[in-house]
């Protein structure tokens, strides 16, 4: 098999005499496109493109979004070869499939750029715990308080624990009240998604950011 320019240097010899200089054009393109695309498979997890398209029929739309009607997909593909694009079919499952004129490696590029742009705005919400003691002092509760109000401010869930030891499960009641006063700090920034629940040897609950409406 030739190398593809090889080809169309003999393409081009053979005709140049009797075509003028716009269809020796066309006729490289052709030949340099479609040699190309049968020597080499295109990456496509999505969307069927160019020779993949096989169907009798496609409704194309052009480059600028016009609807250029129904016709074969072999003559669709005709008339994205003649722009120097590609021909992409978008719409698969509808009657016929749906094609259109475009610059899929442009295409591609710019798809790619918008999802890595999501996934930048895309924020996992943590859980960060924020743990205390049934005697704990007010100075130590202030600075649990700020930490967990910092936590809610940058969008994260916080459990809020109190472990009791020896004697003082006698008096859980204690570390109940002590949530409870918790949530109530946290009140403006923050709700409360379950009441204080006592397991083994600790009390639970868990704050949530409000979400503006």
């Amino acid at each position: 098999m030739f190398e593809p320019w090889l080809t169309s240097f003999f393409i081009e010899g053979y005709v140049s005499s009797c075509l003028d200089v716009r269809m020796l054009f066309c006729i490289r393109v052709f030949v340099f496109r479609v040699i190309f695309w049968r020597c080499f498979h295109i990456a496509n997890n999505t969307y069927e493109i160019n020779e993949e398209i096989r169907d009798k029929e496609v409704r194309l739309i052009g480059e600028d979004g016009a609807q250029l009607g129904i016709m074969s997909s072999q003559e669709a593909l005709n008339i994205a070869i003649e722009q120097e694009l590609d021909l992409v079919k978008i719409a698969p499952n509808s009657t016929p499939p749906v094609c259109r004129v475009m610059d899929y490696g442009k295409f591609r590029f710019e798809q790619a750029k918008r999802e890595k742009d999501a996934k930048k705005n895309q924020r996992v919400v943590e859980i960060k715990e924020i743990r205390m003691s049934p005697g704990i002092g007010i100075a130590d509760f202030n600075v649990k308080l700020r930490a967990a109000q910092k936590f809610i401010a940058d969008g994260d869930r916080v459990k809020v624990t109190v472990r009791f030891k020896g004697r003082e499960m006698a008096h859980t009641n204690i570390g109940e009240e002590l949530l409870h006063k918790f949530a109530a700090e946290c009140s403006e920034v923050a709700t409360l998604d379950k009441n204080p629940k006592l397991e083994g040897r600790h009390m639970a609950m868990f704050l949530s950011p409000k979400t503006n409406k």
